[in-house]
């Protein structure tokens, strides 16, 4: 079933692609709402090491600010990355392939934010971000046949189904001790074009993702402290090239 399915969601969605990128990607900018944005540069589509650095600014009118004194390294998907579905859409014309689930690769693109997980009780301390401790009954759910694909869920501890032991959230791994929600291919989700997308601890400085952005403990928790939700913080990725042809266009830092 798999087999037949995924192929049209993919044709689906390369056709509506083709359909608004032309217009979409050259009016699109970011909004005048977000007053944060965490930039994310890689040497090529196929890095999977990269540099993060913050920006801020008072009002739309004002040019963006770096925020840390020094970039921070972080590790993306093990293949590199891919286009991602977020506020954008990509560039017409662009030869990269879009990203799909299991392909080891990072989403490209400009995303918003969504909920942040952990382990503890609370976040780390100074953090203002919406906060969801996950226990024992958490799931995010990356099968793309599950009717909850891309989402989080707590199921009823009296109704607990049987795919629950493969999405579980609870795992007592400590890469996952703080995760920011990346929102790619949400608001819908589709099939099969990736799904749990983070911000969380690196395994090790030379250890890429499956497809998440990772980093020391110590750096993301310093983001976590800066990220304000009055802000509207937005998160860029690109590589170098991609960055530079948009900056303009999308009205990056």
């Amino acid at each position: 079933m798999k087999a037949v399915i995924f192929p049209s969601f993919r044709a689906l969605f390369i056709l509506l692609l083709l359909i608004h990128a032309g217009s979409s990607s050259a009016m699109a900018q970011v909004g005048a709402a977000v007053r944060q944005l965490i930039v994310t540069r890689a040497p090529s589509w196929t890095s999977n090491k990269a540099q993060l650095q913050g920006y801020q600014r008072a009002s739309a009118r004002d040019a963006w600010q770096p925020v840390f004194s020094k970039k921070i390294p972080v590790l993306l998907g093990r293949a590199g990355m891919a286009w991602g579905r977020g506020v954008f859409e990509p560039p017409a014309g662009s030869a990269m392939p879009m990203k799909v689930e299991k392909d080891w690769k990072a989403p490209a693109g400009v995303f918003q934010l969504g909920k942040l997980f952990g382990y503890a009780s609370s976040p780390p301390r100074g953090s203002a971000w919406p906060y969801h401790q996950v226990g024992e009954f958490d799931a995010y759910v990356d099968d793309p046949q599950n009717p909850y694909y891309n989402q989080h869920i707590r199921v009823r501890p009296t109704q607990i189904p049987p795919w629950f032991a493969k999405q579980r959230m609870r795992l007592g791994d400590a890469a996952y001790k703080w995760m920011l929600e990346i929102s790619h291919n949400q608001r819908p989700a589709w099939p099969g074009y990736g799904s749990a997308i983070f911000f969380h601890v690196r395994r090790g400085p030379d250890k890429p993702s499956a497809g998440c952005t990772t980093m020391a403990l110590e750096d993301l928790e310093r983001l976590l402290r800066w990220v304000n939700p009055a802000a509207y913080p937005h998160y860029v990725l690109l590589p170098e090239a991609e960055y530079q042809s948009l900056r303009a266009a999308w009205k990056l830092p």
